[in-house]
């Protein structure tokens, strides 16, 4: 990186940074979640914290949690809503080709 910029995430994502007159460099990431600093969005319950790059993390739902927060118990009701997203794609698709095609026709 120039030494004009920062690293990617700042300065304290990396351990080891390096300032020489042509260039910056950034080694070895590290984990914010084995930080002891606290964390500006800590997990919620039902959460594992996951590195999602430098300076940022992820919280991932466990087990049979999901949703906002992870606050759904049991699975994700893919049938239903697979059935009402596709219904709705091939109404709208059905109502659009009808009016189209009657523009189509006429001269």
């Amino acid at each position: 990186v120039p030494p004009a910029l920062e690293c990617p995430g700042g300065s304290d994502a990396w351990q080891d940074v390096t300032v020489d007159r042509s260039s910056r460099l950034c080694q070895t990431q590290r984990n914010p979640c084995n930080s002891s600093e606290q964390l500006a969005w800590p997990c919620p319950e039902n959460s594992v914290c996951a590195p999602d790059g430098p300076g940022l993390v992820q919280c991932r739902c466990e087990g049979p949690f999901h949703g906002y927060r992870c606050l759904r118990e049991d699975t994700f009701p893919m049938l239903l809503f697979g059935g009402i997203l596709g219904a709705a794609t091939v109404s709208l698709s059905l109502l659009l080709w009808g009016t189209q095609r009657r523009k189509a026709k006429s001269p």
